[in-house]
């Protein structure tokens, strides 16, 4: 069985996890809030991922983008939001994946990132 699978309304399933991810970015070049706000616009049950659900998609045999790219097309070579505080900086900073190169990063949120939405899986 594949780990990603395609649910052709652009959703896409993981396998391993059992969550359901946007096919698509949500949004681009965005800062924290407007992040939130992109997820809270799709209908009720998408959320921004915490660190270790969007860090599960890192492909380390990739680079530019890090990611499995059949699976999820546009990912940008850029950071993507998540809900997770940095410690310490828990008003301030949020944790950020880079698909570019794979790494996390702590990022303050009103910097620019890209949004792909989670939810549970049926």
């Amino acid at each position: 069985m594949p780990r990603f699978i395609d649910n052709s309304d652009n959703t896409i399933t993981d396998t391993k996890t059992g969550l359901v991810w946007t096919k698509s970015n949500v949004a681009k070049d965005v800062d924290h809030e407007a992040a939130e706000k992109a997820v809270a616009d799709l209908d009720g049950s998408w959320r921004l991922p915490a660190i270790e659900e969007l860090r599960e998609l890192i492909d380390y045999t990739k680079r530019q983008p890090a990611i499995d790219t059949d699976a999820f097309p546009d990912t940008e070579s850029d950071w993507y939001w998540t809900s997770t505080p940095v410690a310490g900086y828990e008003d301030a900073a949020r944790w950020v994946v880079d698909f570019g190169d794979g790494y996390v990063y702590g990022l303050n949120r009103y910097d620019y990132a890209c949004v792909r939405a989670v939810r549970a899986g049926q």
